[in-house]
């Protein structure tokens, strides 16, 4: 291997001089990232973090504050293990940041409905089936084995380890549109949009559900605190507000199916939180549980009996819950331009709500 080759460049302007150093092997070798800084002088003592994200921008503050703890950042030559210690003008800040690790989830090559691709984020149409994210019984064969393989060297080091920017989920048996950061920056600036939940910024979020039975408002707001089950950990419930996490679903009723008996409806919910199976669980609670939900529409099983049975054909070939992420829109994490998408009704959702619709 020849020798490491240091190339250094040297800025300086108000109120930081800094110097940046990359220290590399030979010429396929991937190693840490050299940074150093000083301060100028006069500049008014503050926390290291808060610095260090101001001098180096394309890493997140967690991302920041893990190394530091990890004994990456020095200031005059000494390691410093506290994000929260004071610097001001004058001293000299180094920063190491290691390569990104290989990410534990191991490439898969897997078909993916990609909608839309650029070097910041992808959109994905999710089938049903299909895991968003490694965990216990599903690690591999999920969206992000698929991404890590799609995307190669395009992914960033997000939180230091090479793998894409989760920044919203859909359970494994909803189908829909999905958007995934490809770099730290569209990272952080999708997860403040899908925090905001549209309350305040761009994001739009709309999802098309087939549930038992017709609300009496077309319009309407379910608003109740959630949380994990202390009987069934697979399953979220409705607390009080005191033990449970504020949740607030607004439905719509789009259409009444099975005219001649209120069976079933179609029906649009948009999100102002987004906790772990709300709108399930909202529906449920409201009266009006999603066909195909095992888990929160199991009272409802015996309304089947009552469907033709082109329609239980249907909702048995279906054998999931009747939820589909049809619209999804945010804000370009670079450009600002606000992109929206829409996808339509699966092939066997749509089978099922076009057999309801022809009930008699």
């Amino acid at each position: 291997m020849e020798a490491a080759r240091i190339t250094t460049l040297l800025i300086c302007f108000k109120p930081f001089c800094w110097k940046k150093q990359r220290l590399t092997g030979n010429e396929d070798a991937v190693d840490a990232t050299q940074h150093e800084w000083t301060l100028e002088d006069g500049v008014a003592p503050e926390r290291l973090d808060r610095v260090l994200a101001r001098l180096q921008g394309d890493l997140s503050r967690s991302r920041l504050q893990a190394l530091i703890r990890e004994g990456q950042v020095t200031v005059d030559g000494a390691t410093v293990l506290d994000s929260n210690r004071k610097v001001a003008g004058g001293v000299r800040i180094g920063l190491t940041v290691p390569p990104p690790v290989p990410a534990e989830p191991a490439g898969e090559a897997m078909a993916l409905s990609i909608v839309y691709e650029d070097d910041d984020v992808i959109v994905i149409d999710k089938p049903p089936g299909l895991v968003v994210h490694p965990a216990a019984g599903h690690d591999s064969g999920t969206l992000v084995n698929a991404l890590i393989a799609h995307c190669g060297e395009s992914l960033s080091g997000i939180g230091g380890v090479k793998r894409p920017g989760i920044v919203h989920r859909l359970d494994k048996d909803t189908s829909g549109l999905l958007v995934v950061a490809k770099n730290d920056v569209a990272h952080q600036a999708l997860s403040a949009q899908f925090a905001d939940h549209g309350r305040t910024g761009p994001l739009e979020r709309a999802y098309l559900a087939i549930v038992w039975g017709v609300p009496e408002r077309r319009r309407g707001t379910v608003e109740a605190a959630l949380a994990r089950s202390t009987h069934n950990r697979e399953k979220i419930v409705v607390v009080g507000e005191e033990r449970g996490r504020y949740a607030i679903t607004h439905y719509e009723l789009l259409e009444s199916l099975s005219p001649a008996q209120p069976l079933a409806s179609l029906v649009r919910c948009e999100l102002e939180t987004g906790r772990t199976h709300q709108i399930r669980v909202h529906m449920a609670h409201l009266g009006h549980p999603l066909l195909g939900d095992a888990t929160y529409g199991s009272g409802f099983k015996t309304k089947a009996n009552r469907l033709s049975e082109r329609s239980r054909e249907a909702l048995m070939a279906l054998g999931r819950q009747a939820l589909h992420a049809t619209i999804l829109g945010f804000e370009h994490p670079r450009s600002g331009e606000f992109l929206r998408f829409e996808s339509p009704l699966p092939a066997d959702l749509a089978a099922l709500l076009e057999a309801l619709r022809a009930e008699i």
